[in-house]
């Protein structure tokens, strides 16, 4: 157990306790940037620019709100949701409940990053099957992070986003010296705010997978009492210097947010960019087994051919930090609602650590078959995002009630941090509703 410390009170001391948001990005890039980010692009050009940018901008705010829900309440999310007012169905609360319905879509959704990966080993190795390296990459995912310790998850997590980013904006750069070069005046007409009709499904798809979705925003309050911002605050016994102690960690836990949004926006406008300037020119869309093919156009026709190899490391990368962070994050927070919901003991440390154990090998073997079974890793991917689209609005609920009516006067926020937060909810329920309206 991590023992009550003094937060840190400069940026440099801060840094040093930085690593839930590493956990975050890793996570965030793999299905949203590489799939359904340049396949967005891929289709409609640069003129949905605007939507990827506020996509990532706009969810922060929320995920500060979960952030600051763990160092105060030092519970986890779904024991936190079951504690919110409104009715319960047996012994939990009806947003528990409303995830759960979500969660055959979301299964898909990670079922198509497992697609992704073994796509991309089969590309590399085709001396082996992609079903076979679907099956080797869940193994040994599930082998890895099973034990479910913190401390390796985060440095796993902080070596894929170093190896993608440097890989995505290298080639973003090199591009500027092809035929395929980005102008002032394309990146203005992506600018305009616009969503055409046709794009609509996509569109709400993409905006609810981009930046950090409904799922990371839960997985959040997770990582923060692992990585130990709860402990280090107290209990709280609501006196002053409790206080004072969770105002200076909501310090660090907003510098671990702020910094890790700055990383996956430019990795995800970097995907978009590529995408709109490379495939939407040539009318080619990623489909299917084809996915991964048609993406390393990006790399080939700006680089020349020996920029494939460079193209599959980078994919193995960006899709390989989605799985594994997945794994993690998902053994925890299905553990905790099997818990509330009375499947599992998920109490104890001891209970918890077993419930995570099995979880991670359950879940990606579930990704698994259902990649195996529908091969369609870009349609997957793209209904998971609609369902997370959906969570967001749950999200946004619950951030409410979190900010106004459990979060303690001691702890209450600027008028700035409110504005703020304010622009986040509703630029997700204008972009969600109008999706949901339209789909419907």
């Amino acid at each position: 157990m991590a023992q009550i410390l003094t937060p840190p009170s400069t940026i440099s001391e801060r840094i040093r306790y930085l690593g839930p948001g590493f956990i975050l990005s890793a996570a965030v890039v793999g299905s949203g940037e590489l799939i359904a980010t340049t396949a967005l692009g891929a289709k409609a050009g640069f003129v949905m620019f605007w939507l990827i940018i506020v996509s990532c901008l706009a969810k922060v705010a929320l995920q500060l709100e979960f952030g600051k829900n763990a160092i105060y309440t030092g519970t986890f999310i779904m024991h936190n949701f079951n504690q919110l007012p409104g009715g319960k169905w047996g012994k939990s609360h009806w947003s528990i409940w409303l995830w759960l319905s979500l969660q055959g879509l979301k299964l898909l959704q990670v079922g198509g990053i497992v697609g992704g990966v073994a796509i991309v080993l089969n590309m590399g190795f085709p001396f082996i099957s992609v079903n076979i390296w679907a099956i080797i990459a869940v193994l040994v995912t599930s082998f890895l992070v099973y034990r479910g310790n913190y401390g390796p998850i985060e440095k796993g997590a902080l070596v894929m986003i170093i190896l993608f980013t440097v890989v995505i904006l290298l080639s973003l750069l090199l591009l500027q010296e092809t035929k395929y070069a980005i102008h002032w005046d394309q990146l203005k007409t992506g600018l305009q705010f616009s969503l055409p009709v046709g794009m609509v499904a996509m569109a709400f798809g993409a905006f609810g997978i981009t930046g950090v979705g409904g799922d990371e925003i839960m997985y959040y309050n997770y990582w923060c009492i692992e990585k130990g911002y709860a402990a280090y605050a107290g209990p709280n016994d609501g006196s002053l210097q409790w206080a004072e102690r969770a105002k200076g960690w909501f310090k660090v836990m907003y510098l671990d947010a702020v910094l890790s949004m700055v990383v996956y926006t430019i990795v995800t406008a970097a995907f978009y960019l590529l995408g709109a300037a490379v495939l939407h020119g040539g009318g080619s869309v990623p489909e299917g087994y084809h996915m991964v093919e048609v993406l390393s156009r990006i790399f080939t026709e700006t680089l020349g051919p020996w920029a494939k190899t460079l193209f599959l490391v980078g994919a193995f990368f960006v899709l390989y930090s989605t799985l594994f962070t997945a794994t993690a994050s998902w053994a925890r927070v299905w553990g905790d609602a099997f818990g509330q919901l009375g499947w599992m003991k998920f109490d104890t440390p001891a209970e918890q650590r077993k419930a995570i154990a099995i979880l991670s090998w359950v879940l990606p073997a579930v990704w698994c078959i259902l990649f195996l079974f529908l091969q369609a890793p870009v349609m997957m991917v793209i209904m998971g995002g609609i369902a997370t689209s959906i969570l967001l609005i749950l999200i946004v609920y619950v951030s409410l009630v979190f900010r106004y009516r459990e979060l303690p006067v001691l702890l209450s926020p600027s008028a700035t941090y409110d504005l703020f937060f304010w622009f986040s909810v509703a630029s997700i329920l204008v972009v969600s509703g109008y999706g949901l309206v339209q789909i419907i």
